[in-house]
């Protein structure tokens, strides 16, 4: 019922307008009373996005039976879950996307659909980060740079009428998005001279120790597990504070 509404809709909607279409001409298409409309669509509006609720819900379900070991892959796994979705029926993608385009009211529907995959994605790095301090503030970045990623290949796509493989497009963007956040950080090639001087200056007796001018020595202590990116970027600060 929900895909026999969902076409009569689309009908409407690329024959007379989506302002000009109203629930009851939907339903008269469809052969069916209001009340089933309403039983599987709140609004008008819903019926443009019949698929993502299911979507969203086997993506929650992917991330929580996933592994733990690489959670940025995993975010980007589940990203594709949504493109899935798009390629399994191209022509009504295509329509979907043209519609969303022309309609101003169907594209605020839009975002705040890609703001749930995107805080659903949030949440399951936060629980792997931490949401105290920088953890969350990562999680936050790492899920914006996932969906923005996505939706940059899937739109390419969808506006070339869904010609060709939507996931070159989608994994190559996510890729790019692998690259930044799995790869380690690497210091400044300023600081990478810096360091190498400092090792090869002769350490005094008793162990390292803290010392002025030309002899100074930096020791830094990261509790285990600590990313690359956050030591080097704490030796950096370091060393431009001294």
């Amino acid at each position: 019922m929900r895909e026999v509404l969902a076409q009569a809709a689309f009908q409407l909607f690329l024959e007379r307008g989506f302002e000009r279409t109203t629930v009851d001409d939907i339903v008269a298409r469809a052969g069916v009373g209001r009340r089933s409309f309403f039983r599987y669509f709140p609004s008008k509006e819903d019926v443009v996005f019949p698929d993502h609720e299911r979507c969203l819900a086997e993506m929650t379900e992917f991330l929580a039976a996933v592994d733990d070991g690489d959670p940025v892959g995993a975010v980007c796994d589940a990203a594709r879950i949504v493109l899935r979705m798009y390629a399994a029926d191209p022509e009504f993608s295509v329509q979907r996307y043209r519609l969303t385009r022309e309609v101003p009211g169907l594209r605020t529907y839009e975002l705040s659909v890609v703001r749930r995959y995107e805080q659903t994605l949030a949440g399951h790095l936060r629980g792997r980060f931490g949401a105290d301090g920088d953890g969350e503030l990562r999680a936050e970045v790492i899920a914006a740079s996932v969906v923005a990623a996505h939706n940059n290949g899937l739109r390419l796509w969808l506006r070339s009428g869904g010609a060709g493989d939507p996931e070159a497009a989608v994994d190559h963007a996510l890729d790019l998005v692998r690259d930044v956040w799995e790869r380690p950080a690497e210091p400044s090639p300023a600081l990478e001279k810096r360091l190498e001087r400092q090792l090869e200056k002769p350490v005094p007796a008793g162990g390292i120790t803290a010392g002025s001018g030309d002899n100074e020595v930096i020791v830094m202590v990261a509790a285990k597990g600590t990313p690359m990116w956050r030591v080097v970027q704490q030796i950096e600060a370091a060393v431009g504070e001294s």
